[in-house]
């Protein structure tokens, strides 16, 4: 099986596993929490002043919480819009903020306060597949990489144990993240 395919098929397994753990929100909302816990006390997200995270799907780790205690803390939060070519910006969020639905579905910030990569000091990138050494599957249409491959600051993934994969091709463009928070284990460095 080549690179591709073998990624699309982790992909599509990890998708069902995470669909199986939404059925139950009690249990995921517990993970979560255990996971944000590990977040929230470590010196990346201490010594962060501005975070960026997505605005989660049904079926992936649920992002509220994030945005929530970042504005809590005073740190300036951001979220991405995807434009064509691969291209991804990040835009200040406020708790007033309103937000579209892109061409794939996902919640993007009505936003136009544009956060440069150089005024970010964490992203939490999303991820479906993750190896224990921080690198990660995505949907396929390799944005973060893409952004990551500049990107000088720290990053960092939330990942259910269901999530973390060994044994799958890593190419030239993938760009591994630098912690895992996960409720595997108290989380895996890089």
């Amino acid at each position: 099986m080549d690179k591709k395919a073998h990624k699309k098929v982790l992909r599509g397994k990890t998708i069902q596993l995470l669909q199986e753990l939404h059925q139950f929100p009690e249990a995921k909302r517990e993970r979560e929490q255990a996971i944000l816990a590990q977040l929230f006390a470590s010196e990346l997200w201490q010594q962060a002043q501005s975070v960026a995270a997505v605005i989660s799907l049904g079926f992936e780790f649920e992002t509220s919480a994030i945005f929530a205690q970042g504005w809590l803390e005073g740190k300036r939060m951001a979220a991405p819009k995807s434009f064509p070519k691969g291209e991804m910006i990040f835009y200040e969020t406020t708790p007033q903020t309103t937000y579209t639905r892109s061409s794939f579905g996902v919640q993007e910030p009505a936003s136009e306060l544009i956060v440069p990569s150089d005024e970010l000091s964490l992203i939490i990138v999303p991820g479906l597949v993750f190896s224990p050494d921080g690198y990660r599957i995505g949907f396929g249409g390799g944005y973060y990489d893409r952004y990551l491959a500049t990107y000088t600051g720290q990053t960092c993934s939330l990942v259910f144990r269901e999530q973390l994969q060994e044994n799958w091709p890593v190419e030239s463009f993938d760009i591994p993240v630098g912690q895992l928070f996960t409720d595997f284990d108290k989380g895996v460095n890089r």
